[in-house]
């Protein structure tokens, strides 16, 4: 009872909080020159209306300021307030709005120092809308997208290093879920789709915290795909050996190829001081995580990497291994496909279409001709049936 009564009155002093005005959030982008011109005016009290959540008289006040002074000073920051308010108001619509205003703003304003915080906050907006790995990606891959675009567009800018942390916890997340369908497979016995899951995904997320994990469940898919998979498999054995060197399969991966005679490689030091920089930095669960963990809708980012540069390319489906190849190491079929331009003119009435020719009398000319009867036999047919029974 006095737990109830004690949240009860938890709810009630945020409501007040809330309406007495301590809602308000300092916008991060102000003009501080200091000057009565008008439209320096609208733009004060427009962000005055978004630090008091007032986000459509903000963006009407602003809306006003870019028509009435088109040649001002501030209009391009009259142009980021507008996708501000829209980012602050959030809801699907507003983050869909927030993305379109700021995605105009880098295209008409891209050497502005606002420019990379602008796409920044569209990482920010799908990060926002991100759900656990076992849910729907479709926000994942967008931020995975849209992350990247920060370091590739504006790789000085001082928004970087934050992008590059949030690209190695959206690619964490999208690690977790192709692992979740590998190791789902393996457990299910379907080898080959389990090794053409795990090898896509070590191959590109190789800061993924349970890398080492999928490596040997990759290495164990191709143990039992036969003989044929034997390098393959000690590939995988000796990535774990080199690459994940404080991984507790490193032992049974050294057994592992020692048994099957393969060279066994050193660790490699980078990869080494890395494990335990990422081990000692990591952040623990704490002891309510699990609780809370069943009503959270976002994903959990705690074993996501703090060091390594991300990938900068998104995943994409391998060949399976079940698949056969041919002697080049290709995919089995035909896959090159040569056009030339005709060079004689008279090939067309030298060499007339198939297709015009009937059914019927393409498939009576491709038929080859019967024996026809030897001479002797014809005639005495022919006299059988001439002659006329006897008369009784």
């Amino acid at each position: 009872m006095f737990r109830l009564r004690f949240c009860l009155i938890l709810v009630v002093a945020a409501a007040l909080a809330t309406g007495c005005g301590f809602r308000r959030k300092k916008y991060e982008n102000p003009i501080t020159k200091d000057t009565l011109q008008p439209d320096k005016i609208l733009f004060d009290k427009a962000i005055r209306d978004i630090e008091k959540a007032r986000y459509e008289v903000a963006r009407l006040v602003l809306q006003n300021l870019i028509n009435t002074y088109d040649t001002s000073e501030f209009l391009a920051k009259a142009k980021l307030a507008i996708a501000d308010s829209w980012f602050r108001e959030g809801g699907s619509h507003g983050l869909a709005q927030a993305e379109a205003e700021y995605k105009d703003f880098i295209l008409f304003y891209p050497t502005l120092e606002e420019a990379p915080e602008a796409q920044e906050k569209i990482c920010g907006i799908h990060l926002r809308q991100m759900e656990k790995p076992d849910r729907d990606p479709r926000h994942a891959y967008r931020a995975d997208d849209e992350c990247r675009q920060v370091l590739l567009q504006f790789p000085n800018s001082k928004f970087a290093p934050t992008a590059q942390q949030k690209l190695r916890e959206i690619q964490e997340v999208i690690a977790e879920s192709e692992y979740r369908v590998g190791a789902f497979y393996h457990k299910k016995g379907s080898f080959p789709s389990a090794a053409n899951r795990l090898e896509g995904l070590t191959e590109t997320y190789p800061l993924y915290s349970l890398a080492d994990e999928a490596l040997w469940k990759l290495a164990d898919s191709y143990d039992n795909l036969g003989p044929q998979f034997r390098d393959k498999s000690a590939a995988a054995y000796s990535r774990i050996v080199k690459e994940y060197p404080l991984s507790a399969y490193v032992e049974e991966a050294r057994r592992k190829l020692t048994a099957m005679e393969k060279p066994i490689p050193e660790a490699d030091q980078v990869a080494l001081a890395r494990m335990k920089y990422e081990l000692e930095n990591r952040e623990k669960a704490g002891m309510m995580s699990h609780f809370w963990g069943v009503f959270r809708k976002g994903p959990d980012f705690r074993t996501a990497a703090r060091s390594g540069n991300p990938t900068m390319t998104s995943i994409r489906p391998t060949v399976p291994v079940s698949v056969p190849t041919g002697e080049s190491g290709a995919a089995g079929g035909t896959t090159d496909v040569t056009v030339a331009p005709v060079t004689d003119s008279t090939a067309l009435d030298t060499q007339p279409d198939a297709r015009r020719t009937p059914p019927r009398e393409a498939q009576s000319t491709e038929q080859a001709p019967t024996a026809q009867p030897a001479a002797g036999q014809a005639e005495s047919k022919k006299s059988g049936k001439d002659k006329k029974p006897p008369k009784k």
